[in-house]
């Protein structure tokens, strides 16, 4: 059985008046009817709009200088781990300053440095459409990224040489681990993202090719500034959500679900 959504049971994690129960996606109850139901979601929705409205004024207060110092610390401590170092295959966000987002570069540019230093396969976001829809294309160096009509860093669907881009859901082997960017987390491994989905729709996507291949789920990392990090339960959940199994902050590793404590050896 998957273990992707594992969490630990003896944290009680609540959500939308459940508790959460391993290997199932988040969930709203089923005792509702679809009006009720209609209803919690709207309020959630509605609850999440005014989080990330609150959470983008506190990074935007963010001295520049202690940003850059939290972006060094977290990149830092990722490639001084021991289950960064032995990972093979990741997927990874390219961040955006003008999304206030931890930044990535460092890491990006190790990973694509030669063996021994790098050496590990790479694949990036690219945004098809306004649907959800997103692709994690291969790429082996920095330049393979350009900028789209957001001013957002992204690769060509095709290489230099004409050829297309190995997409993440055709390859031949799992990925190990998935660094993910969010507006806010908390330590049960809520997640809120920018309300787009394009995250929620590819990782679930991702764990159906994981549970068909019989694969082991790669680790979800979260990257987050302290300031990021909330109380638990203050940010409301969907049936769409994905947990995540671990953050990384300034002061260190937070491993959230059974997979990050076996596989972090923390």
């Amino acid at each position: 059985m998957t273990q992707w959504y594992t969490r630990a049971a003896a944290k009680g994690v609540v959500i939308s008046g459940q508790l959460w129960q391993p290997n199932r996606l988040l969930r709203m109850s089923t005792n509702c009817n679809n009006d009720n139901n209609r209803d919690d979601l709207d309020a959630i929705f509605k609850q999440k709009r005014v989080l990330r409205t609150q959470v983008r004024k506190t990074l935007k207060a963010i001295d520049p200088s202690l940003r850059s110092q939290q972006d060094n610390a977290i990149q830092d401590i990722i490639l001084g781990a021991p289950w960064f170092k032995s990972s093979l295959r990741l997927c990874a966000y390219i961040s955006s300053s003008a999304l206030r987002e931890v930044d990535t570069f460092k890491l990006l540019s190790q990973i694509l440095q030669p063996p021994p230093t790098g050496g590990k396969k790479l694949y990036v976001p690219r945004v098809e459409d306004k649907n959800s829809n997103m692709r994690m294309l291969n790429i082996s160096r920095i330049d393979d990224l350009v900028a789209n009509s957001m001013n957002i860093l992204e690769p060509d669907p095709v290489d230099a040489d004409g050829n297309a881009r190995e997409d993440v859901l055709q390859a031949n082997e799992p990925v190990d681990i998935l660094l993910l960017p969010g507006l806010a987390f908390d330590k049960s491994g809520r997640r809120l993202g920018r309300g787009g989905g394009y995250y929620d729709t590819f990782l679930k996507n991702y764990q159906e090719l994981t549970e068909t291949r019989n694969w082991k789920p790669p680790l979800l990392v979260a990257l987050s500034y302290s300031q990021q990090i909330l109380d638990d339960g203050v940010i409301p959940v969907t049936s769409t959500d994905v947990l995540v199994d671990a953050l990384v902050s300034p002061e260190g590793v937070i491993p959230i679900s059974s997979a990050a404590f076996n596989r972090m050896d923390l």
